[in-house]
C-alpha cells in the first residue's frame, strides 16, 4: 500500500469534488439539507473559486485520492477525507504537510456545527480564537481557529 501526498492535477476534480460534498454531507447533514445543496452547484463552486484561489494537496493510496487540503496564505481554507476513510490518519498527515509549507501559524474557520473537524482540529493543538457568522448563504455559526509554533 503506497500513501502520497502531492499537489492536485486537474484530473482530481471528480474524485475530490465527490469526497468533499460526501464528507459535508456526513459531517453536517442538517445544514447540507437545510441548504438544499446539489452536486452540481458544488462542482462549480470548486472549479470557479478554490481550484483558483488555493494551492491544493491530494492525499493518494494506491493512486486514488482519499482526502486533500486547500491552502491561501496561511489559512487552510479546506481540509476533507473521504468518510470512508475518516481515523485512518489522512486527516493528520494533511495537517503534518500544512505545518511543513507554514511552520509558524495556520488559521481556518469551520462550522459550530462540525463537530468532527472541530475536535480534530482541537486535538491538534488549535485553540479557538473568535466565534462569528460565516458569509452568505450559509449565514452559520462559525469558529475561528489558530495553530501556532511553539517557541
Amino acid at each position: 500500500m503506497q500513501n502520497t501526498i502531492r499537489l492536485y492535477k486537474t484530473e482530481d476534480f471528480e474524485p475530490i469534488t465527490r469526497l468533499w460534498f460526501d464528507a459535508q454531507t456526513v459531517a453536517m447533514p442538517d445544514m447540507m439539507a437545510r441548504m438544499d445543496y446539489k452536486f452540481d452547484e458544488a462542482q462549480a463552486y470548486f472549479r470557479n473559486v478554490i481550484v483558483l484561489e488555493t494551492q491544493m494537496w491530494v492525499y493518494e493510496r494506491d493512486g486514488v485520492p482519499l482526502g486533500f487540503i486547500a491552502i491561501q496564505g496561511e489559512l487552510i481554507d479546506r481540509l476533507y477525507v473521504h468518510p470512508a476513510y475518516h481515523r485512518q490518519g489522512i486527516g493528520q498527515a494533511l495537517l503534518i504537510k500544512a505545518r511543513e509549507l507554514l511552520p509558524e501559524h495556520i488559521w481556518l474557520y469551520t462550522h459550530v456545527a462540525n463537530k468532527m473537524a472541530r475536535a480534530f482540529y482541537e486535538k491538534n493543538d488549535f485553540i479557538a480564537e473568535g466565534f462569528g457568522v460565516s458569509p452568505a448563504p450559509e449565514s452559520e455559526p462559525d469558529v475561528e481557529y489558530h495553530w501556532r509554533a511553539k517557541k
